[in-house]
């Protein structure tokens, strides 16, 4: 059953029928989702949630899909967990992680938006699939698109990490590296989903794609136990996922599963490619375009497609942001790992990092509760830290040598 009511304009509010297109054609204004709440007001309680598969079909009527998901079924319902050690060391009373880095199966959010891209896709007819990535997107099309059955076109710039770049051709799809950083390539891949009758996920499929984030902002509200936290740091590349999370969190509330959000959302970006906090620090709706120059090539967006959204978002929340150094992007992310165990990628060291620095300058108090967002694994991006973590200790096979290295 479909409670999609069908497309509308985020600037204009005109109505599109739900088909593959993305930019309204009076205002070229981006096209989102809109659904009949009402009907989904009748069928979706918590109780019926909790019943189901912990998956990210859990939400279906919230997803826009007409019939059963064709991916996804093992995508989603990932750990949030209070962080003790971690929240000592940043002096915060209630600190939670929200770990994508074990999303299944390519150990990143990006599971989510694909899971619907693509079950979305083959319900409209397209038996290939493609998006332009900074590498986690470029994994998630090719594991989930092998799995769908689709045909996979991967546009990626020519210097991603290599772990991104095994991370994809495992899986066997087109995978093509181009000579420009993601701005670049998202353009050339514009002009050919125009010639070609391709699903681009983050293009032409772009509407249906983007509602995936909303299932991460569900999870940590119903893992809060049907409440969202006081504050919620979010990396920050194209501003997608900080958007569908507030729209996340105002969808439950509009069907009477959690009481008004007060959170209070903070974008995380890298000081090498911040046009969002940029604009944000600067009280600016404009987001002025940068050249990308940063460890943290996840986000290295430099003309984010939803930057104004985002800045929006954080406005009406009352949150803010904060754009870190590359040196504490690697502290954040050692941090984290010898806190709590997780190894985050260079995205979850910025938003560690951003984090931090949020605490001190007391825009999030040390008494209220916040959640960090982290989105993707570390063996993606070792070169980050390779050079920051020390090396192994080299004996040979004898008790001596093993006790001669304990005197040092």
């Amino acid at each position: 059953m479909s409670f999609i009511k069908g497309l509308r304009c985020r600037e204009c509010a005109r109505s599109y029928p739900p088909k593959a297109i993305f930019v309204c054609e009076y205002c070229f204004g981006s096209l989102e989702v809109d659904y009949d709440y009402e009907a989904i007001g009748k069928r979706l309680t918590r109780e019926a949630i909790e019943k189901r598969p912990a998956n990210l079909w859990r939400y279906r009527e919230l997803l826009p899909i007409d019939g059963e998901p064709a991916v996804g079924f093992h995508t989603g319902f990932t750990p949030l967990f209070r962080a003790e050690r971690l929240g000592r060391a940043l002096g915060m009373k209630e600190l939670y992680i929200k770990d994508d880095s074990v999303c299944h199966p390519t150990l990143s959010f990006k599971d989510r938006v694909v899971s619907v891209a693509l079950s979305r896709a083959k319900e409209l007819g397209f038996d290939t699939v493609a998006c332009a990535s900074t590498g986690n997107l470029a994994n998630a099309v090719s594991s989930l698109g092998a799995i769908g059955g689709l045909k996979r076109f991967i546009f990626i710039p020519a210097d991603l990490e290599m772990g991104k770049v095994v991370g994809s051709l495992i899986y066997h799809p087109r995978l093509i590296a181009v000579e420009g950083n993601y701005d670049e390539v998202n353009r050339l891949c514009a002009e050919i989903a125009a010639r070609y009758h391709w699903a681009f996920v983050n293009i032409n499929i772009r509407p249906y794609y983007a509602e995936g984030s909303k299932t991460y902002g569900f999870e940590v509200a119903e893992q809060l136990g049907w409440k969202t936290p006081d504050h919620m740091v979010v990396p920050a590349a194209s501003g997608s996922l900080l958007v569908k999370i507030w729209k996340g969190f105002k969808e439950l509330h509009k069907l009477g599963l959690i009481d008004k959000p007060r959170t209070r959302l903070y974008a995380a970006q890298a000081e090498g490619c911040s046009p969002i906090v940029a604009a944000i620090r600067e009280g600016s709706d404009i987001i002025k375009p940068v050249k990308p120059k940063t460890i943290a090539k996840s986000l290295a967006i430099g003309n984010p497609a939803d930057g104004y959204y985002a800045s929006d978002a954080i406005r009406e929340t009352g949150g803010w942001g904060a754009a870190v150094s590359d040196p504490s992007v690697v502290e954040a992310m050692k941090l984290l790992a010898q806190t709590e165990g997780i190894f985050t990628e260079t995205a979850g060291g910025v938003t560690l990092a951003a984090a931090r620095r949020l605490i001190e300058e007391k825009r999030i108090p040390r008494d209220e509760s916040l959640v960090v967002s982290i989105t993707g694994h570390g063996l993606k991006t070792q070169e980050a830290v390779v050079d920051h973590i020390g090396k192994p200790i080299r004996i040979k096979p004898t008790l001596d040598s093993f006790e001669e290295t304990m005197k040092t």
